[in-house]
C-alpha cells in the first residue's frame, strides 16, 4: 500500500454505495471515485448529483472507475455480483483489495475470488447491520487470506470490522444464515400485524408478545420492520433467494427462508405506493393502515 491516503472505487452506487462512500470521505480517505451502470442513463443522473454532493468522482465506465484505486468495494445487486467483478477483472493493475460486500452466499462469493484471481486480493465482506446511521462504521465481517491485513487498514479510517477466518464464505456464510432470521422475523411482522389490524387488536398481541419477548420494544419493531421491507423488501427478498439456494447444501430445507422471499418481495411492490412511501416516517398504527389498504386482499 502506497503511503498516502488510500484511494477507494465504489462499484454500484446505490444506498450502500453511497453511505459507505460518504463515511470514508468525513474519516480522511484520498479519492474516492464511483461506477454505476446507471450512470450513462437518465436514472443516473439523481446517482451523480449524490455524488457530487459527497465529493466523489463519477466514473465514465469500470475500467476508468478501477484504475489506481488501492480498494474496490462491489456494492451491486445479489444478482450482478460476478458480472460486477468480470466487468471489471481485465482493467485491474497493481493487485488492489477487492472487497465483496454483496449479499450472496458463501459459493457465489468462491465463484467471484475465482474469477477474480491474481488479478486482485479478495475479500468476502459480511455487513451486519443497517447501513444508516452509521454508514462505513457499520460493523463488518471480513473474511479471506487477505482479511487480517485489509481490517488492520481500514481500522485506520475508523471502520468497525472484524476477522472471521481465512476462508472465503466464512462471513458469507454467517450472513445468510442470521438473514433466516432477521428478514425472516420481518416478514413474519408484516403477517400478523397486517392480520392483527384487520382484525382490530394491534395493541393487545404487542402486548402478548411482550410477556413472551420481554427485551423486544414492539412498538418501535413494528413501524422499524415494515420500513425496511417497504423501502429495501425487493432486495431482501433477493438477498433471501440466495439463502434458499444455500440451505439445502447444508442439508437444510428452506421452507421458512422461501416463505420469507415472498414476503419481502410483496411488501417491496407494496412500498412502491405512494400512499405506503409517504408515512413510512410515520407511528406503527399509521404505517399498518396504509400497508393494510395497499395490500388489498391479496394477503
Amino acid at each position: 500500500m502506497p503511503e498516502e491516503k488510500p484511494t477507494f472505487c465504489l462499484i454500484g452506487f446505490g444506498e450502500a454505495g453511497q453511505a459507505i462512500a460518504s463515511g470514508l470521505r468525513e474519516a480522511g480517505a484520498g479519492r474516492v471515485v464511483a461506477w454505476d451502470i446507471l450512470f450513462p442513463k437518465p436514472a443516473g443522473e439523481r446517482l451523480q448529483r449524490a455524488a457530487a454532493a459527497i465529493g466523489v468522482d463519477c466514473a465514465s465506465s469500470a475500467a476508468e472507475a478501477v484504475r489506481n484505486a488501492d480498494f474496490i468495494v462491489s456494492a451491486v445487486t445479489a444478482a450482478s455480483s460476478v458480472e460486477a467483478a468480470r466487468s471489471v477483472e481485465q482493467h485491474l493493475a497493481g493487485r488492489p483489495y477487492f472487497l465483496d460486500i454483496n449479499s450472496v452466499s458463501p459459493g457465489r462469493k468462491r465463484e467471484t475470488a475465482k474469477l477474480l484471481g491474481g488479478s486482485a486480493r479478495y475479500v468476502d465482506v459480511a455487513v451486519l447491520g443497517p447501513i444508516h446511521p452509521a454508514r462505513h462504521q457499520t460493523p463488518m465481517l471480513l473474511a479471506g487470506t487477505d482479511a487480517a491485513a485489509v481490517a488492520a487498514l481500514l481500522g485506520t479510517l475508523d471502520m468497525r470490522v472484524t476477522v472471521g477466518g481465512p476462508a472465503v464464505g466464512a462471513a458469507a456464510a454467517i450472513k445468510m444464515v442470521r438473514s433466516v432470521m432477521i428478514k425472516g422475523i420481518e416478514a413474519l411482522t408484516f403477517e400478523c400485524f397486517l392480520a392483527a389490524a384487520r382484525a382490530g387488536v394491534v395493541e393487545e398481541v404487542a402486548a402478548s408478545l411482550k410477556n413472551n419477548f420481554p427485551g423486544l420494544d414492539w412498538k418501535k419493531l413494528i413501524p422499524y420492520n415494515l420500513e425496511r421491507m417497504a423501502r429495501h423488501g425487493e432486495r431482501r427478498a433477493a438477498e433471501m433467494e440466495e439463502v434458499v439456494a444455500m440451505l439445502p447444501e447444508l442439508g437444510v430445507e428452506p421452507l421458512m427462508a422461501a416463505a420469507t422471499v415472498k414476503r419481502q418481495r410483496e411488501m417491496g411492490r407494496i412500498g412502491t405506493q405512494a400512499s405506503v412511501r409517504n408515512v413510512l416516517e410515520m407511528d406503527g398504527a399509521t404505517i399498518l393502515n396504509a400497508v393494510s389498504a395497499a395490500a388489498g386482499d391479496r394477503n
